[in-house]
Parts: C-alpha cells; sequence; structure tokens
C-alpha cells in the first residue's frame, strides 16, 4: 500500500526522487516515509551521500532489494556508527558488486543494523568489513586465472547468520569462528554452506567455544562431583543450547534419559555461571529427593502454576536449611519483584504475585506489606516448623492463595512478566501424572531408576581437541573419553607370574639396589623414630630435672632423596593385542601382563609414584580409559585384580589417551614425570579412512606433553613400527623385536630412562 507524503515536505520530495533517478515502483511505495526519517536523522551532506549511494544501488542490476533495504535501514544505522562509516560499508558494496558476490549484498545490507547495534563504533565496522572482503576473496573461485568466476558459497548464509553471530560472540571470537571454517571448508562448498549457516555440529561445536560464559562441557566432571557428594546423586548431563532456540526458550528439566542443563551461563546478578549450574542442579536434586507426584487432571493451569511456585519454595526451603551456603545463591538469582510494579487492574497479574509470595518464602527480609502474601508465607513457615508436610499439603496451601488473591484481570491476554522469572528452576515436568497413562508414568519412572542404576559407577566424559593436519587446526571438544576403574580379576595369576620370573626379578633387583637413592637426609623432633637424636633427648631431660614440660619428640628418622620421579604407564589394549606370538603359545595380551608386572613391581621397590592405565577406542564417541593403578594406591592386591583381568578390544586412539593421561600426570609434583606408552600398533580406529590423521594427532599430543613439562617414550611391539613411531615420538622408542623378551625388556628400558 503506497504512504503518502507528509505536507512538511511534499514540495521537497519530487526533488529528492528525482536525484534518486530510479523506477521500481516497490522504492516509489515506501520513499516517502523513508525520507521522512532520513530527515530527521541526517544531516544535509549526509542526506546527500543517502541519496547517491541509493542510485547506485538501483541502477547495479539486483533488482529494487538491496535500494529497499539500504533506504529503510541506513538513518538508523547512521545514528549509531556516525554518518562516516558510509563510504567504507560503500566500498564493501562495490567490492562485492565487481566480484561474483552481488547475491550478497541483500543479505549484507540486512544484517548491517544488527552488526552496528553490537560492534557501535566505526573502528570495529571498519574491521567487520575488512574481515567480510577477506571472508569473500578467499572463498571465491575461478576455473581459469586469476580472476574469481565462483561466488563464494558460504556468504550470504554467513550475513543471514550475522546477526545471531554478533549477539554471542565478541569480534574475536567472531574472527576466529570465520577463520575455522574458511580454513577447513574453502574448497568444500556444500559443507562450507552447512558451517556458515550453522548446520554442521563442527560449527556449533567452534561456536561454543568462542562463546563467553561458564560452559557445561568444562565443569561436568566437577559438577558430577558436587551432585554426588553433597545429593548422593547422579545422572547424566544432556546440555541443550539457549543460543538456537531464542522462540521457545527451554528450561532445565530432568526425566529418564539425564538431567537437561544449559550448555553455557553467564555470570548474573553477582553469582558466578558455575554457582548457576549448582543453583540448577541442586534445585532438580532436592525435587528428587522430596516432591512426590501428584496427579494433574483436576487442577485448572493456574492451580498447577501455583502449586509449582510453592513446590518450588518447598524444596528450596528443605534445601536451604541442609546446606546454609545456597541461600546466598538461591537470593541472589531469586527475583524480588517491586510489589507496586504490576497494576493488577490492567494486566494479569498471576506471575507477579506468586513470585512475590515465593521470595517471601526464601528471604525473611522481603518487606512486602500485600497481607495475603505475608499472610501465607507465614503459614507456610508455620507448616515447616512442624516439619516437612510433603507435596500434597503445600498444592492445598497453594490452591488456598490462588483462591484468596484471584482477581478478574488474572484472565487478561496480557500476562506481567517483568523480574518474575527465576531462571535456575525447572519445568517442573516431573511434579505431575495423569490418570489417562499413569501406567506409562510408572514404567517411565522404573525406567529411569533403571538408567540411574546403570550409570552411577561412571563418570561422564571429558571431551579433548583432535589434531588435523591437513587444515593444520584442532577440531574443537572432537574426542569423548570416559574413563573407569578397570574390573578386578584373581591378584594370585599375577603372583604366580612374578614366581615365574623369580631369576629375572632377582637379576632385576641388584639393579635396582644401585638406583635406589643414596642420599640420606636427617628428619628431627619426631616422637617416633629410627635413632635417638641425643641433643634434643639431652635438652628434654635438663627440662624435666628443673621441673619444666620436657620435649617428647627425642627421636628421629631418615629418608632418602635424590630421585623424584612420578611415571604413567600407559597400556594399549586394542584387539590386536589377542594375537599369538609365534613359537610361544601365548598372545601379546599375556606376555604385556608378565611385562607389566615386573615393571610394577620394580617401580614398587624403587619407591617411584607410579600409575597404570589401559586405553581403546571404538570411534572418536568412546574412548575407554581403564585405570589399573592410581598414584595414590600401592602395589597391593586390588592393583593386582585389575592387572590380572587385562583384556583387549576395539582400537588405537592414541592422542586422545595420551592427552587425557596427561591431565592427571601434570599436576603430580615431581621433578622428572614420564609417560611410558606400550603398544603393539600404530594409531587407528574405524571412524578414520586417512590412516595419517591419527599418526599425526599423536604426534601433536607428544609435543603438547613435551610443553607441559612431561617426557613420553614409547615400547612398541609392531616389526614394522619405523615406519611411523619415529613421526610421532622422535627418537625417544624402543621396537622389542624378539616379543618373547618383553617381560625382561619392559623393566630394563625403565630402569635406562630414570637412572
Amino acid at each position: 500500500m503506497a504512504t503518502q507524503a507528509p505536507p512538511v515536505f511534499e514540495s521537497e520530495l519530487q526533488t529528492y526522487w528525482t536525484k534518486l533517478n530510479n523506477g521500481f515502483p516497490q522504492v516509489r511505495e515506501v520513499f516517502a516515509a523513508c525520507m521522512e526519517d532520513a530527515l530527521k536523522l541526517l544531516t544535509p551532506e549526509g542526506l546527500q551521500a543517502y541519496l547517491d549511494e541509493a542510485h547506485f544501488l538501483g541502477r547495479m542490476g539486483r533488482g529494487a532489494e538491496p535500494i529497499l533495504i539500504f533506504l529503510e535501514e541506513w538513518p538508523s544505522v547512521a545514528v549509531v556508527l556516525g554518518e562516516s562509516a558510509l563510504p567504507a560499508i560503500s566500498g564493501a558494496i562495490r567490492a562485492m558488486f565487481k566480484s561474483p558476490n552481488g547475491n550478497a549484498i541483500a543479505p549484507f545490507l540486512q544484517s548491517l543494523p544488527a552488526v552496528a547495534r553490537r560492534l557501535h563504533s566505526q573502528p570495529e565496522i571498519e574491521d567487520y568489513l575488512a574481515l567480510v572482503i577477506d571472508f569473500m576473496q578467499r572463498t571465491s573461485s575461478s576455473i581459469h586465472g586469476k580472476q574469481a568466476t565462483i561466488p563464494s558459497p558460504g556468504l550470504p548464509d554467513f550475513f543471514a547468520k550475522t546477526p545471531f553471530l554478533a549477539s554471542q560472540l565478541s569480534f574475536g571470537g567472531l574472527k576466529n569462528w570465520v577463520e575455522y571454517g574458511i580454513r577447513n571448508y574453502r574448497t568444500h562448498p556444500e559443507r562450507q554452506r552447512d558451517y556458515f549457516s550453522l548446520q554442521s555440529a563442527d560449527s556449533r561445536a567452534m561456536l561454543q567455544r568462542e562463546r563467553h560464559g561458564t560452559l557445561l562441557a568444562d565443569h561436568e566432571r566437577q559438577l558430577d562431583l558436587y551432585l554426588r557428594s553433597l545429593w548422593r546423586d547422579s545422572d547424566h548431563f544432556v546440555p541443550y543450547s539457549t543460543a538456537f532456540d531464542e522462540l521457545r526458550k527451554p528450561m532445565p528439566y530432568y526425566d529418564a534419559l539425564g538431567i537437561r542443563l544449559p550448555d553455557v551461563y553467564d555470570d548474573d546478578r553477582g553469582v558466578s555461571g558455575l554457582d548457576r549450574y549448582r543453583a540448577a542442579l541442586a534445585h532438580m536434586a532436592a525435587h528428587r529427593r522430596w516432591t512426590t507426584p501428584i496427579f494433574a487432571d483436576n487442577y485448572s493451569p493456574f492451580q498447577r502454576m501455583a502449586i509449582e511456585c510453592l513446590e518450588d519454595s518447598r524444596v528450596e526451603y528443605l534445601a536451604m536449611r541442609e546446606y546454609l551456603g545456597l541461600r546466598r545463591i538461591f537470593l541472589a538469582l531469586h527475583p524480588a519483584p517491586d510489589e507496586d510494579a504490576c497494576d493488577p487492574e490492567r494486566v494479569s497479574a498471576v506471575r507477579h504475585r506468586l513470585a512475590m509470595l515465593s521470595r517471601a518464602i526464601l528471604d525473611d527480609g522481603h518487606g512486602y506489606r500485600n497481607p495475603d502474601v505475608t499472610e501465607f508465607a507465614a503459614r507456610f513457615h508455620a507448616m515447616m516448623v512442624e516439619g516437612d508436610p510433603g507435596t500434597q499439603a503445600i498444592a492445598d496451601l497453594a490452591i488456598a492463595f490462588g483462591a484468596r488473591t484471584r482477581r478478574q484481570s488474572d484472565q487478561l491476554p496480557n500476562v506481567f512478566f517483568d523480574n518474575t522469572e527465576v531462571g535456575y528452576r525447572d519445568d517442573n515436568r516431573h511434579l505431575w501424572r495423569y490418570h489417562e497413562d499413569s501406567d506409562d508414568e510408572e514404567q517411565f519412572e522404573q525406567q529411569r531408576q533403571t538408567v540411574a542404576e546403570d550409570t552411577a559407577s561412571g563418570l561422564p566424559p571429558r571431551h579433548y581437541d583432535e589434531w588435523d593436519y591437513q587444515s593444520q587446526s584442532y577440531r574443537p571438544d572432537w574426542v569423548s573419553v570416559y574413563e573407569a576403574l578397570h574390573p578386578a580379576g584373581n591378584a594370585s595369576d599375577i603372583d604366580r607370574l612374578l614366581e615365574k620370573h623369580a631369576a629375572l626379578a632377582k637379576r632385576l633387583q641388584r639393579i635396582l639396589d644401585m638406583l635406589k637413592p643414596q642420599n640420606k637426609v636427617r628428619i628431627r623432633y619426631q616422637e617416633e623414630g629410627s635413632e635417638l637424636d641425643l641433643d634434643v633427648a639431652v635438652r628434654s631431660l635438663i627440662d624435666y630435672k628443673s621441673g619444666a614440660a620436657p620435649d617428647q619428640r627425642i627421636n628421629m628418622s631418615h629418608r632418602n632423596d635424590g630421585r623424584d620421579i612420578a611415571v604413567m604407564l600407559l597400556l594399549d589394549l586394542s584387539a590386536s593385542l589377542n594375537e599369538t606370538v609365534s613359537g610361544t603359545g601365548q598372545t601379546l595380551l599375556e606376555l604385556s601382563r608378565e611385562a607389566v608386572t615386573l615393571l610394577g613391581w620394580a617401580i614398587e621397590q624403587l619407591g617411584d609414584k607410579f600409575a597404570i592405565a589401559g586405553f581403546h577406542s571404538n570411534t572418536r564417541h568412546e574412548v575407554r580409559y581403564l585405570h589399573i593403578k592410581g598414584y595414590g594406591e600401592v602395589w597391593d592386591d586390588a592393583v593386582k585384580e585389575r592387572l590380572a583381568a587385562m583384556q583387549a578390544g576395539y582400537s588405537t586412539r592414541m592422542g586422545a589417551a595420551m592427552r587425557h593421561a596427561a591431565h592427571t600426570l601434570e599436576h603430580r609434583k615431581a621433578d622428572k614425570k614420564l609417560m611410558l606408552i606400550l603398544t603393539d600398533g600404530e594409531p587407528s580406529d574405524v571412524d578414520i579412512a586417512d590412516s595419517r590423521l591419527l599418526i599425526e594427532d599423536a604426534r601433536k599430543a607428544v609435543q603438547e606433553l613435551d610443553e607441559q613439562g612431561i617426557y613420553t617414550y614409547c615400547i612398541n611391539l609392531d616389526p614394522k613400527a619405523d615406519e611411523y613411531v619415529t613421526d610421532i615420538f622422535g627418537n625417544a622408542y624402543t621396537v622389542v623385536d624378539q616379543v618373547e623378551r618383553l617381560p625382561e625388556k619392559l623393566p630394563q628400558v625403565f630402569l635406562a630412562l630414570t637412572k
């Protein structure tokens, strides 16, 4: 529908239209309204530049859309950026026009207002435009010659997502995200489009890495331990993204498949993102402990809303009573709505009243004067003094509150939401049962308990990057490592192996005696010790004779000093270890077990701190890391039982296992940190077609460990290992050609490395 030009500039409108010199009827329809805004917001010089740029956009042969967008959006953008930003923007438009990327001009202009509001300064906009030009030039291609003839596949998709990206990332984060996409998908048009339209998992993972805030993936293990230790509860954490579902605005909840939490939390109201996660987990754990599901069929929607609010308050009240530290977090995050902020005659005030009641229940210093709110808060506290009344009693109280405070205006469609949302609370789906599907609900709950029992013993995965040698960059959070305690076997099997190699153990003992630390350090003032400290003993006797209290620390002891080593023995437990070694009748796994047994015994004799772990993998989604001996454990039957139960299976994703082992080793306090890797082949996995990929990733992992001060050394049982092991470990390896001598060779290698 045509827009009538305001009388105030009716006489000038034709002049401006003549300057524009455009023949699109769609432009004619909106021109008057656009000029009205432009005259209000732009200077005379800015107005002339505005019309000149619009004239160019109308004449460049891309239809009416670019000029329409520019006419409507530029005046408001100019207010934010300044009119002087137009030449740089015009330069970017002309660069696209002269290239095959003219189809990206309209999306570029459409995204400009959101980008301007986010970057809001001319230097930042100029940096953004430089990023756009670089993107265009590097992703456009040509068939013959140097001139690009094929447009950038991902540039229009990038502009379509730029408003969202600008709201989620800093400019540095946006630049890193774009750079990753260009570097990895420049020559893959379809994958490039998937990346820049945020359709690929790689794109979203990179976005999460560059986002600000506290990421669930970085603190999953810490939060799992929090849930286990304080609430004696455990479940899988299933992240959901608030970034990709802004319309629905999902909330935390739990069901049979786990606990749903946002993938990222920003700091809010003086509370850190990590504490916000703790608040959400504490709230849901309190529900799981104290809430009893009730039937929802006979309650109205308003009644269910009131019941959910008071039940939330009840479990939080109980949680704060048990864990006093939660009070600070809950009260900081819980809204404190202004009593007079809502006019109940003009809007629906149900949420406002319930938010005030919830605040009054949790905060004794709420300061509300509303008689209904104060009365029902007092009634709630009186019920809690007598003991926990349970879910049904709280539901009855909530219904009474709803009946007392009900107004005709509660039916109005305009609901008052300001400062009423309690962001850490879940959606309360667990609270309700329904008569028509009660059987299914019971099965659902039973299934949830079964899943919880099955997973209670396992820790959530730790995610590691993986190196892609082709793009020379990391794939973020690419590999999932699951760690667990190795199952137990029969400790006597390990004792029999030590007896079998008694002669070898005796030879090793002589070497060990020479390697044991000889430097003795005297430790004085001990109540119990190996010798009497004569100086202290005489002084104590004098004190006793003179009537003073004598010092009872009259002994001293000694400790050996001069050897401070922490060792991680990492065992490849892939399926190839099940192969039989010709001429021995033993498998590689059995020989490895014997060698590790002798090595573990030798290290225990030396007194070095050491740990043993095994690993295997079944694609990047499932790398299993099995603890056999921890640094804090001694060489006892528990360790021998795990060693006796060693089994081989699946594949060898070595880089991820080394990074995970280093996560523990790097925190040990030792002068020397050594990681020994015992393997029988090159890194490989069933989801990798390029055999070079995991070799290069393992090589990169060795470099990372070296930067952390961890020395890596490989003992390889593969006769063809020379083809690849040098690429990974340099010269830090030994190939055991006579595999049957492994039980003898492995301890010798270790002693040579640490003498």
